[in-house]
């Protein structure tokens, strides 16, 4: 099986000590929808900064389609789209520039830019906006432009870090829509359940710094979740009640033991 992203082994520990990721193992098929969920802080964001090349990792592995990001990051950023959870773009540049200025960095011409730029404007309903400084942008157009701008040059593994912040019912169905339509392989970040019920095949849980791989959407991972906790509450429950026989019966032992000296 070819993957999309494998990790091995992956670590970070910062300057302070803390220790975010400890040696996680993660391998995303070719063509999966799939979500990282956890906590705040239990290193959702640390492991996409990684894959990103924004954090630098202290151990392990990173290949996106086989490209370690260690030996060619460059080669290995091409296959990648990034939506970040904030706004990170020139909002006194109009909707058109910003869009060319990327497609420009990954070495496209202008021609192609522009056809690409057309397509994906429309399907984002940003066409009317084209002009327009990305700073008169509601919130959830310029959640469609960074959508739109990770696209552009055609990555065939597409990260989205909260992308349903700030966006009405419209847009998020339209979001589910451009996904749902995309030919590669999806990794993202969210607490939003019904667009993770959507749009997600697989479901892996971080948990400070450790991680569990489950497949199916965000219901079956609940589902799966809390049938672990109560098997292991269960588990727990029949160690309890095994330790406290033993102890009772080390008592009345303890006690026969006291009558006969007596």
């Amino acid at each position: 099986m070819s993957y999309a992203l494998e990790i091995e082994g992956l670590e970070k520990v910062y300057a302070n000590g803390l220790q975010a990721l400890k040696g996680i193992d993660l391998r995303v098929a070719q063509g999966d929808f799939f979500a990282l969920l956890g906590p705040n802080g239990a290193g959702k964001s640390t492991t996409i900064g990684v894959i990103c090349s924004l954090v630098n990792k202290t151990a392990g592995t990173v290949r996106v389609n086989g490209v370690d990001i260690d030996e060619d990051f460059p080669r290995a950023k091409r296959h990648l789209g990034v939506v970040p959870q904030e706004f990170n773009f020139n909002v006194f540049e109009s909707v058109e520039d910003i869009l060319i200025h990327q497609a420009g960095y990954y070495g496209i011409p202008l021609k192609t830019a522009l056809e690409r730029i057309d397509t994906y404007l429309a399907k984002l309903g940003l066409s009317e906006k084209r002009k327009t400084r990305a700073r008169m942008l509601s919130g959830g157009m310029k959640r469609r432009l960074m959508i739109a701008r990770a696209l552009i040059h055609e990555p065939s593994v597409l990260i989205l870090d909260e992308p349903t912040n700030d966006l009405d019912i419209e847009t998020l169905e339209l979001l589910e829509e451009i996904l749902l339509d995309f030919k590669g392989t999806i990794i993202l970040v969210s607490h939003d359940r019904h667009f993770l019920d959507a749009v997600c095949t697989h479901i892996s849980d971080i948990d400070f710094g450790k991680i569990n791989h489950y497949s199916g959407n965000y219901t079956f991972w609940c589902e799966s979740s809390q049938l672990a906790a109560r098997q292991r509450a269960q588990q727990n429950k029949k160690a309890e009640e095994k330790k406290a026989a033993k102890e009772a019966e080390a008592a009345a032992a303890a006690a026969k033991e006291a009558e006969k000296e007596a």
